[in-house]
């Protein structure tokens, strides 16, 4: 495989272990949130954290989608 597959390989790699770590930090801090009455503001915070991960990884697979395009 060329190095540029290899890349285009990681960083697809690294974008879904975001997304996956992301949604499950979410759900945690929510859940543990609920549990100990944390104030509103630090859901918010959890809620932006995760959305500014979601849009990351979107634009990094956004980026993997038009390399391959280009490549093929």
């Amino acid at each position: 495989m060329s190095d540029k597959s290899e890349h285009l390989k990681a960083q697809t790699r690294l974008a879904s272990i975001v997304i996956l770590v992301a949604m499950l930090g979410w759900m945690l801090v929510t859940f543990i949130g609920g549990k100990l009455g944390l104030p509103v503001r630090f859901a918010f915070l959890a809620d932006f954290a995760t959305i500014a991960a979601f849009a990351w990884s979107l634009f990094v697979l956004f980026k993997v989608w038009r390399q391959r395009q280009k490549g093929e």
